[in-house]
């Protein structure tokens, strides 16, 4: 099974959230639903991007790289394909 980095976008908070995982329709319902402290209060996530990689770690590798900018302009630029 395939690896996943996304990047949802909250449109009540105006906030960008970058994260990684195996199924990613069980983790969106997760993150939409609440279940996450640092997602339960932008709902709902809209997906802005995924990407899929063959393993866990080039998938946590992406997300790690993506966070490490802590740039929003940075992350626009991924999410259409800039970056």
């Amino acid at each position: 099974m395939a690896f996943c980095t996304y990047i949802l976008y909250s449109e009540s908070r105006d906030r960008y959230y970058v994260g990684s995982c195996e199924d990613f329709s069980v983790r969106l319902i997760q993150h939409n639903s609440g279940r996450n402290k640092s997602t339960s209060g932008g709902a709902p996530w809209i997906v802005k991007k995924l990407e899929e990689y063959p393993t866990r770690s080039e998938a946590l590798a992406r997300e790690s790289f993506i966070k490490k900018m802590k740039s929003r302009k940075f992350i626009e630029q991924v999410i259409v394909g800039e970056r």
